[in-house]
């Protein structure tokens, strides 16, 4: 099998898993949201480090150890995705599926809103375009909803912050991520420490108990595949593939938990989904243009995941789950 399509592959099952995550995360209901993002914090880092230390991967902590700029990166990074995670979770045991998939259609819209006012770069045409329509579909569906869709915002808002946040730093996805779990695992440990001691820790069966242990390859397995698939494939089928994940999670939302879409609703993600266009579009043609064979603009790393770390290579958004 060449290696173009073995990237593609790898990208199409990365997107796959994060599209269906919530069917994943709604089995784990009967704990909060806190506590699912305990325990996916914490079995992230004991996968993780299973992993590099069957691959003898753990001689970066030494070079970290000596790089506090990078520490500090790292700290910020741990949190905006563990808001990330926390809003995922939350929106998607509450019934929100669809405003979930909402967040990661626009985090490319907000991410490059990000490089204007983090990086002050300059928007092309196509560009101011697609957020001006983008910003438009927010006002739709703020009417439609009777409240702004918070959640989608805090979503996009903290992935984009996020990819903004782990360009800079330029860590390899395993090693990112397990240094990430580990900055977020002492108050994981503490906060289900202290939910076991109260008798509020909720373990429902030895069914729903594995669900929970399972937590950190769920994590951790889409984060692998989606960076195989950026060493093998161009930036520009990357940014199609993206598209994946919050389409499935809308699809799930609709179709599989039955959530209303009212034409007000759809109206706004039609909205959503033409900006999208219009943002490919630019990038497609700023690709050719360079003939450099990549070109949809950097949004960020995931996972909606969810949390992809990029590579030294830029590269589009990951969906976070």
């Amino acid at each position: 099998m060449g290696d173009l399509r073995l990237g593609y592959l790898y990208g199409f099952g990365a997107y796959l898993l994060w599209g269906f995550m919530p069917l994943y995360l709604r089995l784990l209901r009967p704990s909060g949201a806190v506590e699912i993002l305990a325990h996916r914090v914490i079995w992230s880092v004991a996968f993780v480090a299973l992993l590099l230390t069957a691959v003898r991967q753990w001689s970066f902590l030494r070079g970290l150890a000596r790089k506090p700029r990078v520490l500090g990166g790292i700290a910020i990074a741990a949190a905006l995705i563990g808001v990330n995670w926390a809003t995922y979770i939350y929106g998607v045991n509450s019934e929100r599926v669809v405003e979930t998939s909402l967040g990661y259609f626009i985090t490319p819209l907000v991410s490059v809103l990000l490089g204007v006012l983090a990086l002050r770069e300059r928007l092309r045409i196509l560009q101011w375009a697609a957020v001006t329509i983008g910003t438009a579909a927010v006002v739709i569906l703020t009417i439609d909803y009777g409240r702004p869709p918070y959640i989608a915002l805090i979503l996009a808002a903290s992935f984009g912050s996020y990819g903004l946040v782990k360009k800079r730093l330029g860590l390899p996805a395993a090693e990112g991520l397990l240094v990430e779990s580990g900055v977020l695992a002492l108050p994981a440990l503490a906060y289900l420490g202290w939910l076991i001691g109260h008798g509020d820790a909720r373990f429902d069966g030895p069914g729903h108990t594995t669900l929970l242990l399972l937590a950190g390859a769920v994590t951790a397995i889409p984060l692998l595949l989606f960076a195989g698939a950026a060493n093998r494939v161009p930036l520009i089928g990357l940014g199609i593939l993206q598209y994946i994940a919050p389409i499935l999670q809308l699809g799930v939302g609709v179709l599989i938990f039955h959530e209303p879409m009212p034409l007000a609703r759809l109206a706004g993600f039609a909205l959503v989904w033409a900006a999208l266009v219009v943002f490919t579009v630019d990038g497609i043609r700023r690709a050719r243009r360079s003939g450099r064979g990549g070109g949809v603009p950097d949004t960020a790393d995931r996972d909606p995941s969810p949390a992809a770390a990029p590579t030294t290579t830029a590269r589009p958004a990951a969906a976070n789950a």
